[in-house]
């Protein structure tokens, strides 16, 4: 089997899809390995590295997409790669097809395997590929939030943590998920005042334990997202529904209530976002205000830690890439259910029924 390894090209990406150690694993079992020169740079992780680990180092990212039987990466391809793929490859990654329509239509066309971390499932029906990147993501939302909220950022100047004989500043967190529950455990850090609210009573009543009554923990309606989401000065979207969109849950109306300079971080913007006409930002412009509230929308927002986001991904990533070395993709996929989750396009169809339903193909 032939991996190639691309550097990645989305805005602001430090992250890269293998480290040295799994291209070793990767190489002893049989592979060889192509790796895009300087692809893991900004993730800390020199050509040399990869070349004592038995890659093959090559600069035109061209030879490495069309010599590949697996292209490994971080992020979807964008448009820049469409024509890099090559029919029937197949490609591992986080794809986010539910909220990725054009690239979904022409992996159909080229009849591409499409593996997706984001629904690789684990024996306990979990999402093992998906919780690294959902707790880095909801613990930097706090650190984001925070940044956001200083005066000279257009904030409203409210220190989450507050000093003695001031108010700390209110955070938000809609979902409590991984994301969402990582999320609190930063803003319950900082000394903020921290309401969660979820569908799941379930999750509330672990929160409830853990924090013992520092967090309030309420369900998710209409009536509670309105007097919530008006108080908050941290709002944080974590709604998340692997593979599928993203449902929306906090309107413009409940936005509109909210003080001028509080600010927004929506997790969940990868599927499309939680927020009522919330649209994505980049690093380059990562917030733009509306309503004089300040919205951040990135969607590879653990990019701003390239080296532990590559690390927390390529350590879940490594059982199932080696897998897929040690015996084929096709015996892989027929062996491992979980793995085969993963699976959303194939022979010109999508086989992942949450994203059938979100590009309305069921």
């Amino acid at each position: 089997m032939i991996i190639g390894v691309p550097k990645e090209i989305k805005i602001g990406e430090t992250r890269v899809s293998m480290t040295p150690s799994l291209c070793r694993r990767c190489v002893t079992l049989g592979a060889r390995v192509l790796v895009q020169k300087a692809a893991g740079i900004t993730a800390g992780y020199t050509d040399a590295e990869y070349r004592a680990a038995g890659a093959t180092i090559m600069g035109e990212p061209a030879r490495i997409w069309r010599a590949a039987d697996l292209i490994l990466k971080v992020k979807e391809p964008l448009p820049s790669e469409y024509p890099l793929l090559r029919d029937e490859q197949a490609i591992f990654t986080y794809l986010h097809l539910a909220a990725g329509a054009e690239l979904a239509k022409l992996l159909l066309k080229k009849r591409i395997l499409g593996i997706a971390y984001e629904t690789v499932e684990g024996a306990d029906g979990s999402f093992p590929l998906l919780k690294p990147m959902s707790q880095i993501a909801g613990r930097l939302s706090i650190q984001v939030g925070a940044y956001f909220l200083q005066s000279q950022h257009g904030g409203s100047g409210m220190l989450l943590g507050g000093i003695p004989g001031t108010m700390p500043g209110h955070v938000v967190v809609v979902g409590a998920g991984n994301s969402g529950a990582h999320a609190v455990q930063m803003a319950v850090g900082m000394g903020a005042r921290v309401t969660v609210l979820d569908l799941d009573t379930r999750k509330l009543e672990a929160l409830d334990m853990e924090y013992r009554g520092r967090v309030v923990t309420l369900m998710s309606n209409p009536a509670n997202l309105e007097n919530e989401v008006g108080d908050a000065d941290l709002l944080i979207g974590a709604v998340l529904i692997p593979a599928a969109k993203a449902p929306t849950v906090v309107t413009r109306k409940m936005i509109s209530r909210m003080r001028p300079g509080s600010v927004i971080v929506d997790i969940a913007i990868d599927q499309g976002g939680c927020i009522e006409a919330i649209r994505p930002t980049s690093h380059e412009k990562p917030v733009y205000t509306d309503q004089g509230v300040i919205h951040y929308a990135v969607p590879n927002m653990p990019a701003l830690v390239g080296r532990t986001s590559t690390m927390g991904l390529t350590q879940a990533t490594e059982p199932y890439v080696a897998m897929l070395v040690r015996k084929g993709i096709d015996d892989a996929l027929g062996e491992h259910q979980g793995l085969a989750r993963g699976v959303n396009t194939e022979n010109g169809k999508i086989i992942y029924p949450a994203v059938a339903k979100a590009l309305g193909f069921s």
